[in-house]
């Protein structure tokens, strides 16, 4: 009978640390935050398109600074780890991009119609 109970709590044990394990934090090469910033600000660009509140030139500008963005990311990925300083330098260049499409969305310039 403690047998069966050793095994059937050691089951359970193992289970519940399956399952935990599932909503740990992500590994060391994730960058969930930032991946979320970038559709943010991929999303405030269009809208700014859609709405005339970017020209297209500007548009492209915004484009190109989140695709550079995106390649930092790669690089800061490429050995399988972000560190803290890299992801510090990633979340400071979105906050660049952020401001510049701020700036641009509230400039006087319109897209002509």
């Amino acid at each position: 009978m403690k047998l069966k109970t050793l095994i059937a709590g050691t089951a359970f044990t193992v289970l519940c640390g399956a399952v935990l394990a599932q909503g740990a934090a992500p590994s060391p090469g994730a960058t969930p935050g930032v991946d979320q910033r970038q559709a943010n600000q991929e999303r405030r660009i269009d809208q700014g398109v859609a709405s005339g509140q970017l020209t297209p030139r500007e548009a492209r500008r915004m484009q190109r600074q989140q695709a550079g963005v995106e390649r930092a990311e790669a690089r800061a990925k490429a050995d399988g780890t972000v560190t803290a300083r890299e992801r510090q330098r990633l979340h400071q260049r979105q906050d660049r991009t952020s401001r510049h499409i701020y700036r641009q969305k509230h400039d006087a310039q319109r897209r002509a119609n």
